[in-house]
């Protein structure tokens, strides 16, 4: 009987663990709880905010849609003002980017009949117009030249630099800017950032005669004021004239080796470029830079241009030194071909020149047969008209 009773219980304890009772043995383990390096919820990324709009870029580029390719071509040049354009006429014809003024500009007239004049150009042009001038001070003065202009020409900057250090500097500078402006000048083509300590190189009375670090602090000072007073400024000669001879009167060759340009003659551009707010543009020189382009002189020459871009890190607006001088007319006859074609084609945006009206129609030729292409002349056009928007000249 005891027997029996034994065999009952085992079958019902049996037949309750089958029926659920107690949790049968499996052959799959259970999952592991997560570890600590495991997330138990996969992480959502927030989407990307949209980037604001550019209101200057928004204008420059409906500016750009607008134009014919003969206003864009225009807007590249940075003409030398003819002596003849009294009602803006020739201005108007070429579409010109600016004018570049020069001392026959000013001679004998009056700060009203400078103002009247500038005026007329202005209105004559869809477009306003960059007015430039060298008032570098010293040896390089347009307007200060004439007395009923300024009583007194400006002081060059090295003569304030040795009387008064960096203090007397920026207080010209601003009484330099605030005459200009008054005129209705927009540009000046300065400051000067050559390296020169010897008085025997072509450069040296415009140079501030001192150390590549004192000049670096220099053109950073003077480029800050410059762009407090909205007055655009030209930082000149990239790379560096140094100890070479004048390109107005041939060619020039420079043997420096490249890490002495990078070390020295690339620091005040550099700390120009830096200083800038939007309001400042480069003049590459005519020297011939055995380090980077033996053959071409630097402003028509592809290698200078992508280093002021990508080693300087500059995307303001290039711009050649006068084209019309015989370092240039000398290459490019031997070359047979456009000093401007060739500037722009090697990476300048506005090309300083005399005989525009012979180089404009020489431009959209070059365009017409593609040995120019349109990319480079919209993204020339681009960098101008940045620079006048930055200038308040346009909205």
């Amino acid at each position: 009987m005891k027997y029996y009773l034994a065999l009952v219980l085992t079958a019902l304890l049996l037949a309750g663990c089958a029926s659920g009772g107690a949790p049968a043995a499996s052959s799959t383990p259970p999952p592991s709880p997560p570890t600590e390096d495991q997330a138990v919820f996969a992480p959502v990324e927030p989407p990307e905010p949209e980037p604001e709009p550019d209101p200057r870029q928004e204008a420059i580029d409906t500016l750009l849609s607008l134009m014919t390719t003969e206003e864009k071509v225009g807007q590249l040049f940075f003409a030398r003002c003819p002596a003849n354009d009294y009602g803006g006429e020739i201005a108007a014809e070429y579409l010109l980017g600016g004018y570049l003024l020069f001392g026959r500009d000013f001679k004998d007239k009056t700060a009203q009949e400078v103002r009247d004049q500038i005026s007329i150009y202005q209105a004559a042009n869809h477009l306003p117009m960059l007015i430039g001038v060298d008032e570098e001070g010293g040896t390089v003065v347009r307007v200060s030249a004439n007395p009923q202009l300024r009583e007194r020409r400006f002081s060059s900057p090295q003569k304030l630099y040795q009387q008064g250090g960096l203090e007397a500097v920026l207080a010209d500078c601003r009484e330099k800017d605030e005459l200009l402006r008054s005129l209705g000048i927009n540009v000046n083509f300065a400051p000067v950032a050559d390296l020169s300590t010897n008085p025997k190189d072509f450069i040296y009375p415009r140079a501030l005669a001192q150390s590549a670090e004192e000049t670096s602090s220099y053109i950073s000072a003077v480029v800050d004021q410059m762009g407090a007073d909205n007055m655009g400024s030209v930082l000149k000669h990239f790379p560096g004239y140094g100890p070479n001879k004048d390109t107005h009167t041939g060619s020039a060759l420079d043997t420096r080796p490249l890490e002495t340009l990078r070390g020295e003659d690339f620091l005040p551009f550099q700390a120009g470029i830096e200083a800038s707010g939007g309001t400042t543009a480069v003049l590459v020189s005519h020297n011939v830079i055995q380090a980077l382009d033996p053959e071409r002189p630097a402003s028509l020459s592809p290698a200078v241009y992508q280093i002021l871009r990508e080693e300087l890190g500059f995307d303001g607006p290039a711009l050649t030194d006068d084209l019309a001088m015989k370092a240039i007319t000398q290459y490019a006859g031997e070359q047979g071909q456009s000093p401007a074609v060739l500037a722009l084609a090697a990476g300048c945006d506005m090309v300083v020149t005399t005989d525009f009206q012979a180089q404009i129609p020489q431009v959209l030729a070059a365009l017409e047969e593609g040995s120019l292409s349109r990319e480079r002349v919209d993204e020339a056009a681009a960098r101008v008209l940045c620079w006048k928007y930055n200038l308040g000249l346009i909205t």
